[in-house]
């Protein structure tokens, strides 16, 4: 029994991990393009939700063209709001910090204006059950974390074999040196934090049918990727990938045998030892 209830507990950790990859990877990606902490993160994350709402439930699209609608809004609005919002500032970090706050508080009351204060529930996306032998993963979110894991497939390889992608990385190793080569590298800013703006949408719009969506609803993801980035590295998104998976697993397994209030105090106290003893996080630096 006992031996059942650590594996259910760790293959959820696991999809839960998936599922904060997204956020995670998304927010590790515009800070290893533009090295600005984006706050506004969050409320992209919550944007990506409130645009699968009006697609899928209110337009009734398929929920796969839905999220590829609100992936490719959320990269446009994105690329806009860096080039007309973002750009005066690049090269001044702590500016550009300050400049995120502010918008994420725009984009928090833009849509508590529009859609109002009470969340919004949205039908499952597929009901129902999988059993293997003793352990039982709810249908929804396992559907979740396999389209997470499609798109952080496709994500890699646009960054690994596309030509944008190579252009994005060499922007991010040498801006100068990718210059040298041609590279238009100012066209890396506005797409990379696109790009990065579109991650989190899409992991808002995979959330979205699991819980509910609120102009609140972002807070908690953007703690989450902070926490990720830390432990795995800040501009590293191999180690995004490494610290949603820890992160998932302290989750299920603490929330399981201990409590949700003990899983967070482990979450920081992972964090606190890794800025002791590992700074730059557990595969540290930049590596796109």
């Amino acid at each position: 029994m006992a031996g059942s209830l650590a594996a259910q507990s760790l293959v959820s950790g696991l999809l839960v991990g998936m599922l904060y990859l997204l956020m995670a990877l998304g927010f590790s990606l515009v800070f290893g393009v533009m090295k600005v902490v984006n706050f506004a993160h969050g409320e992209f994350y919550m944007l990506g939700g409130f645009g699968l709402y009006l697609c899928f439930a209110w337009l009734e699209l398929p929920f796969a063209v839905s999220v590829a609608l609100v992936f490719g809004a959320a990269v446009v609005v994105g690329a806009a709001l860096e080039h007309a919002v973002l750009r005066p500032f690049r090269g001044d970090p702590l500016n550009g910090m300050v400049v995120t706050i502010g918008l994420a508080l725009v984009l928090q009351n833009g849509a508590l204006w529009i859609f109002g204060p009470n969340p919004l529930s949205l039908p499952s996306v597929v009901s129902g059950a999988w059993r293997l032998g003793p352990l039982v993963v709810a249908a929804s979110r396992l559907y979740a974390a396999a389209f997470s894991l499609v798109v952080l497939a496709g994500f890699f390889c646009f960054l690994r074999y596309s030509a944008a992608g190579r252009a994005l990385r060499a922007v991010v190793e040498d801006e100068e040196i990718a210059r040298l080569q041609g590279i238009r590298a100012g066209l890396a800013y506005p797409w990379g934090f696109g790009l990065g703006t579109g991650l989190a949408a899409i992991a808002g719009a995979l959330m979205a049918p699991l819980f509910s969506v609120s102009p609140f609803v972002g807070d908690t993801p953007l703690l989450k990727a902070f926490i990720v980035v830390i432990l795995g590295g800040f501009g590293s998104l191999p180690g995004a990938v490494l610290g949603s998976l820890i992160l998932g697993v302290t989750d299920s397994v603490a929330g399981i045998y201990l409590s949700a209030s003990v899983a967070d105090i482990l979450q920081f106290v992972m964090v606190i030892l890794v800025l002791i003893f590992r700074p730059t996080g557990l595969l540290g630096g930049s590596d796109i």
